[in-house]
């Protein structure tokens, strides 16, 4: 079960699991605590994990004013004080990608080692005008089915389009008793859009993995290979056949994967 705690200047929704090196694992543009549910259940039994809800998605409150990437890896530096968890693995997807890099850049003490998921250091054209679209389309969608079914087009396999998997998310997603508001989902999203770390990766000291689908239409592998080039000693390695979210379509393989980057850092430690 989940717990709102004080932390930083406000409060945070979070979810912890198992027992053993701590993980902290950042969620992306409006993904509730519970997009990690393969990894809270299946990595549970190595790790100790924490996962939260970022501000105004879930049952973390939006607060007042825009929202920076700055201010989100705060949160995430908030969240690992107020569980009093000196160092963690930090595993970011997507948006929470880039708060991880943050987190990485601005609290290195904090941070054991780094996994960069579906990541992208400075926006370019097609990234611009992709989530500009996004950004009209949530208010213009005529339902949020409708919505649903647009935008997860970006994050999906076609599999996982073909196999039902994809009609299951929106169901659960339809039902979550916690809906992401329209202004939240935007507000979260602007900041994404334009935060730019690419010429400071170089300072980030944290053994990093950086990982990419093949065939991810929304962070291509070009965006996470950008990254790795500009981290010190950062690995970068495309997953054959998975898009933009694989450590909900191939969570096994995926778990498998960041469990053996995890275990050889702390073989190091």
């Amino acid at each position: 079960m989940g717990e709102m705690i004080k932390a930083g200047t406000g409060e945070i929704w979070v979810e912890r699991r198992g027992q053993g090196p701590d993980v902290l694992l950042i969620a992306g543009l409006s993904d509730p605590a519970e997009a990690w549910q393969a990894q809270l259940d299946g990595l549970a039994d190595r790790y100790r994990l924490t996962a939260y809800d970022n501000r105004g998605t879930g049952r973390t409150p939006l607060p007042e004013g825009p929202l920076s990437v700055p201010g989100m890896a705060e949160d995430a530096a908030a969240v690992l004080r107020a569980l009093d968890i000196p160092a963690a693995h930090v595993m970011g997807f997507s948006g929470g990608s880039r708060i991880a890099q943050e987190l990485a850049l601005s609290q290195p003490r904090l941070v054991r080692s780094l996994v960069l998921m579906s990541t992208w250091g400075r926006s370019d054209a097609y990234f611009r005008t992709m989530t500009g679209f996004w950004h009209w389309m949530a208010e213009r969608a005529p339902s949020e089915r409708a919505m649903l079914e647009a935008f997860l087009l970006w994050i999906y396999t076609p599999r996982a389009h073909a196999d039902g998997t994809v009609d299951r998310i929106i169901e659960e997603t339809l039902a979550f008793p916690h809906p992401q508001s329209v202004e939240a989902f935007q507000r979260q999203l602007a900041p994404f859009r334009t935060h730019d770390t690419l010429d400071r990766l170089a300072q980030i000291t944290a053994p990093t993995l950086v990982l990419a689908g093949e065939l991810d239409i929304a962070t291509p592998p070009r965006l996470g290979r950008a990254v790795a080039d500009r981290i010190p000693g950062a690995r970068f390695e495309v997953l054959p056949g998975e898009a933009h979210q694989p450590f909900q379509e191939v969570p096994d393989m995926f778990n498998a994967r960041v469990d053996a980057f995890w275990r050889e850092v702390e073989s190091q430690d």
